[in-house]
Order: C-alpha cells, then structure tokens, then sequence
C-alpha cells in the first residue's frame, strides 16, 4: 500500500495513476491516522512552497509526517514534496519547510546570472539559460542505493521547477542533475528520499524509480 499525502494542492492524480500502473495499492489522504499508519508515504507537490507548507499545516499534517519517518516508514517526496523536506525556502519570502534534512531552498540564476556562472553554460540552441528548468535532463547518481535499481548509468527524467535544494550536508544528495549549477535531484537520509524531478513524467525511468521505492526500499526502524 502507497498512502499518498492529499494536502489539496500538486499533482495527485498523475502521481496515483503512475503507482496504479505499477500494480501498487493507493491510498490518497489527508486524514493524520492514514499517515501514521502508513506503508509507504508519498509527498506530492506542484506550486509555491508557502502554499504547499500552509496547507499541510492547517491540515494537522506536519505532526504526523514526522512521526511516521521517525517510525522508519519509507518515505518519498516527488518536486516540491522533496524541496519541503529541507528547512526553508526563498520562494516569494523565506518559508519554513518541514526540517527533516538541512538546507534550504533556492531560485536558480536568471539567464544573465547563469551565463555569467558558469561561462558559456548554454542550452543546444546557443540561448542562455532560461528559468524556470524544464524538459529531460539527465542524472548522475553520487552512490548505490536501492531506488536507482535497473536505471542506465545516467537516466534521464523530467523537471520543471524554477528553484532547487541546497542541501546543508553533501551526504544527503544521492544523485545530481545540472542546469547552470549542479543541483540535487535526489536526495537521501535512512527512510527518506526525495526525487526533484516527476517521475509520473519520465516514462520507463520513471515507473522504474516508483517501482523500486515500492518494492526496494525497506523500513529502517
């Protein structure tokens, strides 16, 4: 069973349909007791993060995430679900996350910014860099892990996002992707994970990333 976090705002049905396609069981909730008594918890995410992190507050959630991660339940956030596990945010003012890993999050460089960065950092075309990031890109994982199981050496999947995590501990990345800057695009402690890009989005690489979470990935407490 895959209890997936309805807080009213993200992706919800796309990200359903994707564990439905891999024959997992899915639970879409917002009830505190479902969380806690979860299997596998999933946190969507689309929009702004204050909004995100709002919601999940006025609806008794935050409580019961923690709990259900210090209980070792696998935990996955999916795009912002992976930015609201650090501990701020500089999206429109600086937002409190949730705290589980340090860090916070950040805009990406305008096309000025980033060309100026990184050199001649430009897309194929020879423009520069625009924000927000979107499209395929690929994926370069930092070490070994479970979830990564029957992905090619460098995988690609589909972002969009115009800001990223930067994460206080460098052991916390398992795997990165660039744009004008190397960024996290998972992140890992224990029992929780976090993907920045949609893997609902990504086709056979992505079903591939929920297929392990549901089946690979395994309580630590």
């Amino acid at each position: 069973m895959v209890t997936i976090i309805d807080y009213g705002i993200g992706n919800l049905r796309s990200i359903e349909k994707a564990f439905q396609r891999i024959g997992a069981t899915v639970l879409r909730t917002d009830d505190p007791a479902d969380l806690r008594a979860a299997e596998r918890l999933v946190l969507p995410g689309v929009g702004a993060f204050g909004a995100c992190m709002q919601e999940i507050r006025d609806r008794g959630l935050v409580a019961p995430i923690h709990e259900a991660i210090a209980a070792g339940t696998p935990f996955l956030g999916v795009c912002i679900g992976l930015q609201l596990l650090f501990e701020e945010s500089d999206e429109r003012g600086t937002h409190e996350g949730l705290g589980v890993l340090p860090g916070r999050v950040v805009r990406f460089p305008n096309a000025q910014e980033a060309t100026e960065l990184v050199d001649q950092d430009t897309t194929s075309n020879g423009q520069a860099l625009k924000v927000p990031h979107m499209g395929w890109n690929d994926v370069a994982a930092t070490r070994e892990h479970p979830l990564l199981h029957g992905l090619s050496p460098d995988p690609y999947f589909y972002f969009v996002h115009s800001y990223y995590a930067e994460a206080a501990e460098p052991a916390d990345v398992l795997a990165t992707a660039h744009y004008g800057v190397d960024f996290p695009a998972i992140v890992h402690r224990n029992n929780v994970l976090g993907v920045q890009f949609h893997p609902e989005k990504s086709h056979d690489s992505g079903l591939q990333v929920l297929k392990n979470f549901t089946s690979r990935v395994q309580v630590t407490a």
